[in-house]
């Protein structure tokens, strides 16, 4: 069978590169390994799925860094509002909660994929589900693709195949095995937005308490200087395994990144609004007041009580003795501690845990302006098949919808 365009993943990138392919009048076919497209996007988000952030195209551009300028030409096509206005056009009223991340009104991802799929289906696309891709060859001036159930042949190709995060939804690198076949670099794959793993009792025994606003830096201290490799603030949640929460999944790429984690510390300040010395008063105060009180509830007014009593432990002092014995050497330390305390790292929890991979096709062998690469003419690509990987709050689905849609217009 011969086609206009293939599209070779059912993902948010794919769906929106057949979908705006075919209301252009190319006769498109999308391949989908799974049962069904859109495996990622019913699991995102708490089953919520965050559709984007927030801000305009400047504010997705500047969350991406440097790689943030290949970005212009997607986000001109379709923007955050452009892409929140098309979902409340079909039917899905959006809601903005704090931080600026945007959720479907209902709380169902189900709704933002029904969406897709409806407007798949009424675009004239032809959707294979079921049908992985086995093989992707150069033929003369287009490509043959044999699948599981068949060999056909297309003009043009968008690759949108996702990277390696949660590979339970299908997404096993396999589009970088087809990329690196038809001559392009893949930048190594690497988990980001993921779970960090420490080995320390003390971080495992305060499992399940979540501190609102930290300031967090990953630190290297080998060589003659520290070194941040990254610094956010936010929510961190303390775990069977380690740390999470958003603050701990922006920075994890600087950990899964560095070829010895295990020799990386997380540098948390746990009161970021609070100046040492005006901490340091404080606790003289509360010191000088104290009476019969133990040391266990020092900290009660900043921090949850369990914190407190490990922070109190990390110092050598017992959070049974009474706060009038506190010296001001050890209100000095415990200031450290709560300013400046260090969380020894194992690694990350890998593939399996994280929600988006960090590397990819070289942004340098594509055209930004249309998603086509420069070296293989009518290859595209779309999503988290490139090298682009944001941070938490709906920056990295409005990227895979905006290079979809730019695919699918210039097929």
């Amino acid at each position: 069978m011969q086609w206009d365009v293939a599209i070779i993943g059912g993902g948010p990138a794919g769906l929106m590169a057949a979908t705006r392919a075919a209301q252009r009048g190319r006769k498109t076919i999308l391949l989908e390994k799974n049962r069904e497209p859109g495996a990622k996007i019913l699991v995102s988000g708490g089953t919520r799925c965050n559709l984007t952030h927030a801000t305009d195209a400047r504010g997705i551009v500047e969350a991406f860094g440097p790689a943030g300028r290949f970005l212009h030409s997607a986000l001109a096509a379709l923007g955050p509002r452009s892409l929140v206005e098309l979902f409340e056009a079909e039917g899905v009223p959006t809601k903005v909660e704090p931080g600026g991340k945007v959720f479907p009104m209902s709380d169902r991802s189900s709704d933002v994929q029904a969406v897709l799929l409806r407007r798949l289906n009424q675009s004239g696309c032809m959707l294979a589900t079921d049908e992985p891709l086995l093989n992707l060859a150069r033929v003369g001036s287009g490509f043959q693709l044999t699948t599981s159930r068949q060999s056909i042949e297309s003009g043009k190709v968008i690759l949108a195949t996702g990277g390696q995060s949660y590979p339970a939804c299908g997404t096993t690198g396999d589009g970088y095995g087809w990329a690196t076949a038809l001559g392009h670099r893949i930048v190594p794959p690497r988990t980001a937005l993921v779970p960090i793993t420490s080995h320390a009792a003390w971080v495992l025994a305060l499992q399940g308490i979540t501190l609102p606003d930290v300031s967090l830096k990953v630190m290297d201290p080998g060589g003659e200087k520290e070194l941040c490799l990254a610094d956010r603030r936010g929510a961190m949640l303390f775990t069977h395994f380690g740390v999470s929460g958003p603050v701990v999944l922006d920075v994890s790429h600087a950990v899964s990144g560095h070829p010895r984690p295990a020799a990386l510390l997380l540098r948390c300040d746990l009161l970021p609004d609070v100046s040492e010395n005006d901490l340091g008063v404080s606790l003289a105060r509360e010191c000088a007041a104290g009476g019969k009180k133990r040391l266990a509830t020092l900290l009660d007014n900043w921090l949850p009580h369990r914190v407190g009593e490990a922070l109190l432990a990390l110092i050598g002092t017992s959070p049974d003795r009474p706060i009038a014995e506190f010296s001001k050497i050890q209100r000095r330390l415990l200031v450290q501690a709560v300013k400046r305390l260090d969380i020894p790292v194992a690694g990350t929890m890998g593939f399996r845990k994280a929600e988006v991979t960090a590397g990819g096709v070289s942004l340098e062998e594509v055209d930004s302006r249309t998603m086509q690469s420069k070296i293989v003419p009518g290859l595209f690509f779309a999503g988290e098949v490139l090298d682009l990987n944001g941070p938490v709050g709906g920056y990295n689905f409005q990227v895979a919808f905006s290079t979809g849609w730019l695919a699918g217009e210039n097929v």
